[in-house]
């Protein structure tokens, strides 16, 4: 029998308080291994935390007795995350998935009171003993859109609602304005940041905001399909993001990126039931199918649809780099000359936006 037991994000029950010791230290193997799993929105978003939630049903599927998994949706980033994850560390789960960029300090800090528990941080760059870290190459899902993107325009104006200025969503802007510009020189790219990652009245009036700025094709980094249902309603091309959105906008939505956390999650699940796991900082893409695309909507042309299935390839094959000289920041200063290249640290550190982008980074 699976068990699954969900924990509101009051946590009101009382904690009791147990250790689980690192892979190797004493596990009692007769009893299963508590996962929990900390979520920023909902698991009906539709989107970043449903696709996360997926990956946590998957361990269900797989492991069956040997797990119990725990989650807890929609917990603010901040302070109260620090109690959030404490409580679950408190009450004996071993491994502890948090699953969004400001989850990474109460992570590191609960970790620290906390040492014979295995953390997973997702998107963050805080490791220590008992704490990795793990994040898809969202870039290159990005950048195939952007190819799309550029040929299927007509007004050159792609909007994009974004959550925060944070490096995981500006580098991801950047992956997609390249890709555009590629095929489409004259092609731009409007970014509105609305401050949350789920807030689907936000979103709406994000998408709305930029369909009357002449947004022909909207783009976002947001964790709900309110951004693609305005574009269906308004006739415009979209793309989702997180998991495949078709169902929100069956006409518009050029494609979806799609998160598949289940490789990842089963790994590092069974890593810990081996007393394998070590502290490590992971970052994958499309070769090991962290990133997929949903089905192309049949309006792309083919020979858009030979091009993206090319340069995927590329990237499968370590054949293509995404951040190439010569490139140039919004402002139009030398970011790469030719032959340049930008390196993972350089990309996971990003902090500007690239010529083509029209909105700035807010101080």
């Amino acid at each position: 029998m699976k068990r699954r037991k969900f924990l509101k994000s009051t946590l009101a029950t009382s904690a009791v308080v147990s250790t689980v010791g690192l892979p190797g230290l004493g596990m009692a193997a007769s009893e299963p291994l508590k996962v929990g799993f900390i979520y920023v929105g909902p698991t009906g978003d539709f989107g970043w935390t449903y696709q996360h939630d997926l990956g946590r049903l998957a361990i269900e599927e797989q492991f069956g007795d040997k797990v119990e998994t725990t989650y807890v949706e929609s917990v603010p980033e901040g302070t109260d995350a620090d109690r959030v994850i404490r409580k679950l560390a408190a009450s004996g789960h071993g491994l502890i998935f948090t699953t969004s960029f400001g989850f990474m300090d109460p992570t590191i800090r609960v970790a620290e009171q906390f040492p014979d528990t295995i953390f997973e941080h997702c998107t963050g760059y805080k490791l220590a003993d008992n704490v990795g870290t793990y994040m898809p190459r969202f870039i290159e899902g990005r950048y195939l859109t952007g190819l799309i993107g550029g040929n299927m325009t007509e007004s050159n104006i792609i909007g994009y609602v974004t959550p925060y200025p944070i490096p995981e969503v500006i580098r991801g802007v950047n992956a997609f304005t390249v890709g555009l510009r590629k095929v489409n020189p004259d092609a731009r790219v409007k970014v509105v940041f609305v401050n949350t990652w789920f807030d689907p009245g936000k979103e709406r009036q994000a998408a709305e905001a930029l369909i009357n700025q002449g947004a022909d094709v909207l783009n976002k980094h947001t964790d709900s399909p309110a951004v693609i249902q305005v574009a269906e309603d308004h006739d415009v091309y979209s793309f989702g993001y997180d998991s495949d959105m078709r169902e929100f906008g069956p006409n518009t939505q050029l494609t979806s990126i799609i998160l598949n956390w289940e490789p990842y999650y089963l790994k590092t699940v069974q890593q810990v039931l081996d007393g394998t796991w070590e502290s490590t900082s992971v970052w994958e893409g499309m070769d090991k199918e962290w990133i997929q695309l949903a089905p192309l909507l049949p309006d792309i042309p083919q020979d858009t649809v030979d091009l993206v299935e090319e340069q995927k390839q590329a990237i499968i094959d370590e054949e293509l780099t995404i951040f190439e000289g010569p490139l140039r920041n919004q402002d139009g200063d030398t970011v790469l000359a030719e032959g340049e290249a930008l390196s993972d640290e350089d990309i996971l550190n990003m902090n500007y936006f690239v010529e083509g982008v029209d909105g700035h980074i807010p101080g």
